[in-house]
């Protein structure tokens, strides 16, 4: 599903250089779920927007589905992200002035679905979530918690290949961690592919593979 090749990325501020990813080899198959973990400053958020095409590598290569992402335009990755990943961030990202309905339809009219179309597709990821009663709430009228599920709605309604999440629960109470962990582990058994960074060991045993980072570089795989 998604290899990477001595992956580096460096970031540059005047004339000082931090290397942050340094080298990285790495494979998913379609289908598993990876936690990534390390410390802070470790690397893993960067990893992760690297694998995602949400950020541009220094070097190395990156294959989705043996497509070769990391030469692609930046018109091609957009389109790739669109169509086959789905995103899920610690903040939520959702846009205030928006129901929690209209959070998950905007990208996928973006991706070509009627109106109609895609409320029907939203409603359905929403209810899969447990929010069929919340369709018409602004993200200030929820919770932390539900405001999640609705970024998780948002970032599973047109079927991804590939579900990214970083640090899903870092923002919420141990109750709301333990229904966005839940959901994920149910999307798992359904085929989902799940690759997701997080610093707590406790909801990383919801991942088949746990795979750690120290200073850039991988520095242990393990089986959850």
């Amino acid at each position: 599903m998604i290899e990477v090749k001595n992956l580096v990325k460096t970031f540059k501020d005047g004339p000082k250089e931090t290397r942050v990813l340094k080298g990285i080899d790495f494979s998913s198959a379609s289908g598993e779920f990876v936690a990534i973990m390390g410390r802070s400053g470790a690397g893993k958020s960067t990893f992760l927007y690297q694998m995602s095409l949400l950020d541009e590598p220094t070097s190395g290569e990156i294959l989705i589905e043996n497509k070769e992402a990391h030469r692609m335009s930046e018109r091609e990755k957009m389109l790739l992200r669109l169509a086959e990943f789905g995103y899920v961030f610690q903040d939520y990202a959702l846009l205030p002035e928006l129901t929690a309905l209209e959070n998950v339809v905007v990208p996928l009219l973006m991706q070509g679905l009627t109106k109609n179309a895609a409320e029907v597709k939203a409603g359905e990821a929403l209810e899969k979530v447990g929010l069929a009663s919340r369709f018409d709430n602004l993200p200030g009228q929820l919770s932390g918690g539900e405001q999640q599920r609705v970024a998780i709605s948002r970032a599973i309604a047109h079927g991804p290949s590939i579900l990214f999440a970083d640090e899903p629960t870092a923002n919420l109470d141990r109750e709301s961690s333990a229904v966005v962990m839940k959901l994920f582990e149910g999307l798992h058994r359904a085929g989902q592919t799940i690759i997701m960074v997080t610093h707590e060991d406790e909801y990383a045993k919801f991942a088949q593979r746990v795979v750690t980072l120290d200073e850039g570089k991988i520095v242990s795989e393990r089986k959850s």
